[in-house]
């Protein structure tokens, strides 16, 4: 498949699923005992429930009702196809125990061998359920990652980021991130993937709404590809070209000041008439360095997103080792659906998370430079607007 160049609208088709699958191929039981109480005993051995209960996060990154939930959306496609899927011991594996294989792989990051020790199987079967669950999240789980699509939703969107730092009519902000990949010297392709840091890297362009739910993405670019040639391939970059995006309702001011709907970017992005950076240079007038701050403490939610999906989603953390370059896009959005599934699930659950964001810090900001009159004209009303307000410098 190739690059994931912008999620469009699909309509919903999951069904749900059968959401009390029996468990590990024994047979149902009644009582307490039920499919993560025979599961965690099998790879932990036998414990108290109160220990078995408190494991159940650490293990898959996320509550008992969002693995539940996530097995009724994939339950349809992982079961109704022809495999035959079992534990070392002949059992067969359960749709719980196929999320519950595919979810370990995907947020620890561990081997195939690895995961297959400690889960009783293959790892031959790790890799192929592993994939079987990408590819029924492709179909069932896109509703979870779309621009909003109502007045209502936007005019939540934009109250939020307001309060963060004041931007008014703010809609997203955007980053870009680094899927770095150990890939074998005789590749004759390899340089190809070769970024300005000498890794081999895959990048990751996400729109991000105040609540860090990834909105839009772009992923399959090799990581040498600059930032903002990465949003111009964008099929977001077409639509608010063809004026379908970023061109609803514009926000008059007290101060009399006309502002369009637009998103943020840092200086690695062009200054476009719906994409304000910062602005450029060390030594700026006092007005420029505290619209810069404020810039950059709303645009810390989209560094943050990416820190956490790298962080829950370890498969996408460090370096992974010789990876099909032509899955992995599917992976990372993937890793993006689960991400906002979390959040739609679990909400405040996101806050507890680290706050560090820190995503790709081995890599040095890139400058694009070019701008736009008109970008030039909203950045300058947006930092009057700001100024006017006597803002509270961030911290």
């Amino acid at each position: 498949m190739g690059p994931v160049r912008g999620i469009r609208k699909r309509k919903k088709a999951e069904k749900k699923g059968e959401e009390n699958a029996s468990g590990s191929g024994s047979s149902e039981k009644e009582g307490p005992v039920d499919w993560w109480d025979e599961f965690s005993r099998r790879i932990n051995g036998v414990q108290s429930p109160s220990k078995v209960l408190d494991k159940f996060e650490s293990v898959f990154k996320l509550s008992r009702k969002t693995f539940d939930y996530i097995c009724s959306l994939v339950s349809e496609d992982m079961m109704a196809k022809s495999a035959h899927f079992v534990f070392t011991n002949g059992k067969p594996l359960s749709l719980h125990d196929q999320v519950a294989v595919a979810l370990r792989r995907l947020s620890s990051g561990e081997s195939l061998v690895t995961i297959g020790d400690s889960f009783g199987v293959n790892h031959s079967t790790v890799s192929q359920v592993t994939w079987r669950f990408v590819e029924a999240m492709e179909e069932r789980g896109l509703h979870h990652l779309q621009w909003p699509s109502t007045e209502a939703e936007m005019a939540e969107v934009k109250s939020k980021f307001q309060k963060i730092r004041g931007f008014p009519n703010c809609c997203g902000v955007v980053d870009t991130t680094h899927i770095m990949m150990c890939l074998p010297a005789s590749d004759p392709t390899s340089n190809a993937w070769l970024d300005q840091e000498k890794n081999h890297s895959m990048v990751l362009q996400a729109i991000v709404d105040p609540d860090m739910r990834f909105r839009d993405i772009v992923t399959g670019w090799p990581g040498k590809m600059k930032d903002w040639s990465v949003f111009q391939s964008s099929n977001f970059y077409q639509l608010c070209a063809r004026g379908e995006r970023l061109n609803g309702k514009r926000l008059e001011l007290s101060t009399g000041l006309d502002i369009r709907e637009y998103i943020l970017g840092d200086l690695g992005f062009s200054l476009l008439p719906y994409l304000v950076i910062p602005y450029e240079g060390k030594e700026l007038p006092e007005p420029k360095a505290q619209f810069n701050k404020w810039h950059y403490a709303t645009q810390k939610v989209a560094q943050r997103a990416l820190a956490r999906l790298k962080d829950r989603w370890r498969i996408i953390q460090g370096v992974m080792w010789r990876p099909d370059k032509h899955r992995l896009p599917r992976i990372i959005l993937v890793c993006c659906l689960l991400h906002n599934i979390v959040i739609d699930m679990e909400g405040g659950v996101q806050d507890e998370m680290p706050q560090s964001h820190k995503h790709d810090s081995e890599y040095r900001q890139q400058i694009c430079g070019t701008v736009d009159i008109n970008g030039v004209h909203l950045r300058e009303k947006l930092s009057l607007y700001l100024s006017g307000r006597r803002m509270p410098m961030p911290p």
